[in-house]
């Protein structure tokens, strides 16, 4: 089953940093990254069926970040379809930030929840993004912080319940998921994984084009 975007429809893409890719300095509003390639996509394939397309990711927020900007940033907007990807920067925030501490999976959960009641009480169609963590090698620099192989396996630790909670918060709202880490992993089981994320985290464009590709398997 897909979403049907109705010609004149509306489209918000939102969430953190793999969402924003400068979106703020192109001209459209859209960045570098996935919402771009689907945007363009769609209009080399229906050129007579309009919809606008929205972005407001902001690198580095977390999921009660969404939620303090939530009202004039996607609902004030009314949007017909809100796609979400958000997780990635609450799974290692307490690595990262001296101030930052471990957020649970249940208070992750419980502010994703309230994103999601205000959308679906007004019938806004939803399509969640897992977060996702690829297994790359070797030592990155994350900000100010280097990230091996420690904190990769301690931000999967952290991150797995963090994406059963998306999967469950999709079906109880009837949302479309789209299953990201799942798909990372296949495609770097045979490529290998930095040919999709060279830290792990941020797609490199092949990594994008897949997002949008798969994003695009569930819209009609």
């Amino acid at each position: 089953m897909t979403i049907t975007l109705q010609s004149g429809c509306t489209v918000m893409f939102t969430g953190d940093s793999i969402t924003d890719c400068q979106r703020l300095e192109s001209e459209d509003g859209l960045g570098f990254g996935y919402p771009l390639r689907i945007a363009g996509e769609w209009g080399l394939r229906h050129p007579d069926w309009p919809v606008t397309w929205l972005n407001t990711g902001v690198g580095g927020h977390k999921v009660m970040d969404l939620e303090a900007r939530w009202q004039t940033d996607v609902l004030d907007e009314g949007p017909d379809v809100v796609s979400i990807l958000a997780g990635v920067n609450d799974m290692g925030w307490h690595t990262l930030d001296p101030d930052g501490y471990v957020i649970s999976a249940e208070e992750f959960a419980a502010g994703y929840d309230r994103l999601l009641a205000p959308l679906a009480e007004a019938g806004t169609q939803l399509i969640l993004i897992e977060p996702f963590l690829l297994p790359i090698s070797g030592v990155v620099e994350a900000g100010a912080a280097l990230v091996g192989e420690k904190e990769r396996k301690e931000w999967r630790a952290d991150l797995d319940p963090k994406i059963q909670a998306v999967r469950e918060l999709a079906h109880k709202y009837g949302a479309h998921l789209l299953s990201a880490d799942g798909m990372f992993a296949e495609l770097a089981a045979t490529t290998g994984a930095e040919h999709w994320s060279a830290d792990g985290v941020h797609p490199t464009p092949a990594g994008h084009a897949a997002l949008a590709e798969a994003w695009l398997r569930l819209v009609a």
